[in-house]
């Protein structure tokens, strides 16, 4: 095995073909799905295969708040959370492909929909204003973030006191959840990884088909 180190990453070969080579706390990190993907994202059997409107109901969301869709990807979840957090609320779907920014800009001028906003972040800062939101939700996005330790140090400025950081993960606990291994993590790695950047762990809402619900809190 070679092991290369930078900084507080490891680059290892061989290494699953799936992921990127890159290790974050014992962990490799997963290549991300392009905006090709999109259309998988929208597929018709997901409500069944994820139950994502379980999902929603678990976040608690009121009329007002601020939350942000981090790596929102076609939008799917923005549009029902901009419903409940009302028009005195908003979503701020953030992505780092203009790709998939320009699939919700477009959804979002069809559908009339004024409380949605995008932001173009990278691969170490979603780009949002300090003390700003008061949840970030993460649907399986995490396990793909190039660099986590510095993307969590980023949202977390970015929560308010006490705002919570929402992490949806497929089960690597469970061998029946058909995801590509390097795809899953495991509640233990998350709780792990985000304690290095300080993010106190709350709960493990276990609902989902497929997936945990991680919350954590600033």
């Amino acid at each position: 095995m070679r092991l290369l180190q930078q900084g507080r990453y490891e680059l290892r070969n061989p290494h699953d073909p799936n992921g990127t080579g890159k290790f974050y706390q014992g962990r490799e990190i997963a290549q991300v799905m392009g905006h090709e993907g999109a259309d998988w994202l929208d597929r018709p059997e997901r409500e069944a295969e994820e139950a994502p409107s379980l999902l929603i109901k678990s976040l608690g969301l009121k009329p007002g708040m601020v939350v942000v869709d981090i790596g929102a990807g076609s939008g799917y979840l923005t549009f029902p959370m901009a419903k409940l957090v009302g028009p005195k609320g908003k979503v701020l779907a953030v992505d780092i492909q203009p790709e998939m920014l320009t699939i919700i800009q477009n959804k979002a001028k069809a559908q009339g929909i004024k409380n949605v906003g995008l932001v173009l972040g990278d691969t170490a800062d979603p780009k949002l204003p300090a003390n700003s939101c008061d949840l970030q939700l993460l649907v399986d996005v995490y396990h793909e973030l190039d660099q986590p330790y510095e993307m969590t140090i980023a949202m977390k400025k970015a929560l308010k006191p006490g705002g919570r950081l929402v992490l949806v993960e497929y089960r690597k606990e469970d061998a029946r959840v058909p995801i590509k291994e390097v795809h899953k993590m495991s509640e233990a790695q998350a709780r792990k990884e985000l304690a290095v950047a300080g993010m106190t762990f709350v709960q493990n809402i276990k609902v989902l088909p497929w997936q945990h619900i991680l919350i954590f809190r600033k």
